[in-house]
């Protein structure tokens, strides 16, 4: 039998766990869009009136986006979107270079046939595409879906939340090069992605590692992204 709390208005247990998983669904989908900005404040008064939900679920999802990298909470302050330096962003994309590469390397004997023709399809999308929003989320799916045969969750999670803790950075980075650079990430993924086709770890890694360390090189030559 379902309960109301008289401080929340949420009816059971259950469903405020519901509550909590919609409402940083929201703003998950905001702040990777970048319809938050790092820095920004959130306030739990405002979301939970956008969202129709009470404070607690309301505070529960910005906990889980914390563990995610997507959100910093502060005592008596509230929550904000995450923030970087250009220094922390230079220090996330070499923690990058270190994981991916390993969790490709873990993941590379689980990948199905299935996954790898799912890659192939994805590259195409990419290089038919010349939308900015539909690149991110593309590339996000691709090399994602390359680490989802590792079963490692510690490292999972670690590389997810590094990937959603530099978002911004890398679309304020593509934007600023637009289309011209893209035939080097094309062929980077293409060079990745043949390497997954041959299940050939040592290239996989050293591929994926060179890819990472390009952008992190690139970006540190914009310092205009960080302002």
């Amino acid at each position: 039998m379902s309960t109301q709390s008289p401080e929340t208005g949420e009816t059971s247990e259950g469903n405020g766990s519901a509550a909590s998983t919609r409402v940083a669904a929201q703003l998950r989908e905001a702040i990777l869009r970048d319809e938050l900005k790092p820095g920004e404040r959130i306030r739990q008064e405002e979301v939970a009136a956008r969202f129709g939900a009470s404070r607690l679920p309301v505070r529960e999802a910005l906990r889980m986006l914390e563990s995610e990298g997507l959100t910093q909470l502060e005592p008596r302050k509230g929550a904000r979107v995450t923030r970087l330096s250009q220094h922390e962003v230079e220090v996330v994309y070499r923690m990058r270079e270190r994981l991916e590469p390993l969790a490709l390397v873990e993941s590379l004997p689980s990948l199905t046939d299935a996954d790898l023709a799912r890659l192939r399809d994805i590259q195409d999308q990419i290089e038919a595409n010349d939308d900015l929003e539909r690149f991110l989320d593309l590339d996000r799916e691709f090399h994602l879906l390359t680490y989802s045969g590792c079963t490692l969750d510690p490292l999972v999670s670690m590389v997810v939340r590094l990937w959603n803790s530099t978002q911004h950075y890398r679309r304020a980075y593509v934007a600023l090069g637009g289309g011209s650079r893209m035939w080097v990430v094309n062929s980077e993924h293409r060079l990745i992605l043949d390497a997954i086709e041959r299940r050939d770890p040592v290239d996989a890694e050293r591929y994926l590692e060179g890819h990472i360390r390009r952008t992190r090189i690139e970006l540190g030559n914009h310092p205009e992204v960080f302002t």
